[in-house]
């Protein structure tokens, strides 16, 4: 009988396991431990800390009695993981903040995707009026959010946006899987609009006196303490950890990475920042023709956080944790993050992609800044003038930067036919080729995302037109479309 029942959980091990990659990885289990998960899910083995729970931005402790959602033997799903107001996690119109985990048996490797969705500083993009230009999920965050993750299921249109996210955290791509799609996945929605950043209630006058006052709550960074502490709490410490965002996501996996990767101290880690750069632009300098994007800087730290420049470094603000925490960061250059990063974790594997021809993120950092660009009725033009100066931001305050690292590879092809040519890996990894050197951004990603290590990967396209003939095909335009 006891040889029956065994046979008979093997069996069913075989048919609930799903297909992963065929070479095991530091992080992954083998059949008995796996099976062991199946039948008893393991713990965490890294709970928060006393430690942790003080100083400027600290993490939390479970709260006894809190019901989360959360079920640790239900594998392989999307589960909803709620988050007790306690722990100061809200959305920005005052919410509740909820995130998504998709846990595996067969693997302790994690990563954490960091949503995109634009940004917010004023009444129409906070409030929802600007549409994707403004902040995504102005309303909250729905229970069945993530649902959709299903490149394949069209049924839910309204979820496409999250349905189209990456190869990153597909976790059954049909034509593109990664690797990091297969480990236990951390979606943190975003609903903010502040980059993840923020720490600071805004109210929003309606300019055209019609609606009342909006109290906009720029709370992101508190909101990724408590996913943080959550992961620690519940499931166990990762082998391998992944850090990855697009657009708004990649700036939060950005200037998360330093206390999120300080927290798990795990043997491997990795920065995957998509179409999210801070570009060097001292805040003390008016000198915006070398440094086009210093307006934005100064706009978004005076919206998202109570920073001042020579103000109280032991004030809590999120710039003052950064100069805590990350020796070599400096708070009048916010680019200098990525020096900082590179000495703090310099056995990390760092990664910065986007396209050069980016018509999406060049609008956030120029167009509201500039009048010759916002009053140009000529939209050619105005794309022009745009990915002018998203190409001398790269070349002249990004490149120098990361090249002057041990650690961070970057990878720069010139455009693609979809999405406005804003983040190169979602949907899938395709038409993000750099013909001119024979590189992929598989290669990029299979480089960042690497335990075994080696020299980083650093490929700028400097092909302006190839890109632009036959670089999209039917399926683009389809969700293209949808979007």
């Amino acid at each position: 009988m006891r040889a029956f029942l065994i046979a008979a959980l093997c069996n069913l091990f075989l048919l609930m396991l799903p297909i992963h990659q065929a070479a095991a990885e530091p992080g992954d289990y083998g059949f008995w431990t796996t099976l062991g998960n199946l039948i008893k899910p393991e713990k965490a083995n890294d709970p928060v800390s006393f430690a942790e729970t003080q100083g400027m931005y600290p993490l939390n402790q479970p709260v006894s009695g809190f019901n989360d959602g959360f079920s640790p033997g239900s594998y392989d799903k999307w589960q909803k993981v709620d988050v007790p107001i306690s722990t100061g996690a809200m959305c920005g119109n005052g919410s509740p903040f909820k995130f998504f985990v998709y846990r595996v048996p067969d693997t302790n490797n994690t990563i954490f995707y960091f949503e995109g969705g634009g940004a917010c500083w004023d009444y129409a993009s906070c409030s929802g009026q600007t549409g994707i230009r403004g902040a995504r999920n102005p309303n909250g965050i729905p229970n069945n959010y993530v649902q959709n993750i299903n490149l394949l299921d069209f049924q839910n249109s309204a979820n496409l946006g999250t349905a189209a996210a990456t190869p990153l955290i597909y976790t059954h791509h049909p034509y593109n899987q990664f690797k990091t799609g297969e480990w236990n996945i951390v979606y943190v929605p975003y609903c903010t609009g502040d980059i993840y950043v923020g720490d600071k209630t805004a109210v929003y006058e309606d300019p055209a006196g019609e609606n009342p006052p909006l109290v906009w709550h720029h709370n992101g960074l508190r909101n990724v303490q408590a996913v943080t502490s959550w992961v620690k709490n519940n499931l166990k410490k990762p082998t391998q950890l992944a850090i990855a965002g697009c657009s708004a996501g990649s700036i939060g996996a950005l200037l998360n990475y330093s206390k999120m990767r300080a927290h798990f101290d795990s043997n491997y880690g990795y920065l995957v920042d998509d179409s999210g750069p801070i570009f060097n632009a001292p805040l003390s300098s008016n000198d915006t023709n070398s440094y086009p994007s210093q307006p934005l800087h100064r706009e978004v730290l005076n919206s998202w956080t109570m920073f001042s420049a020579g103000g109280d470094p032991a004030a809590e603000n999120p710039i003052n944790m950064l100069d805590q925490i990350t020796p070599g960061f400096e708070s009048d250059r916010l680019a200098s993050l990525y020096a900082g990063l590179s000495a703090k974790f310099p056995s990390d594997r760092l990664g910065m992609t986007h396209f050069l021809a980016d018509g999406n993120f060049s609008s956030y950092s120029y167009e509201r800044f500039y009048s010759d660009i916002e009053n140009d009725p000529n939209a050619a033009s105005k794309l022009a003038k745009l990915r002018a100066k998203w190409q001398q931001d790269t070349a002249d305050n990004l490149i120098p930067l990361l090249a002057s690292t041990g650690n961070w590879s970057y990878y720069f092809p010139m455009y693609r036919d979809f999405n406005e040519s804003h983040c190169t890996s979602v949907l899938d990894f395709r038409y993000g080729e750099i013909e001119e050197l024979g590189l992929s951004l598989y290669d990029f990603m299979n480089n960042v995302v690497n335990y075994r290590g080696g020299a980083p990967l650093r490929a700028v396209e400097t092909d302006a037109s190839s890109d632009f003939i036959n670089n999209h095909d039917w399926f683009y335009d389809l969700i293209d479309g949808l979007l």
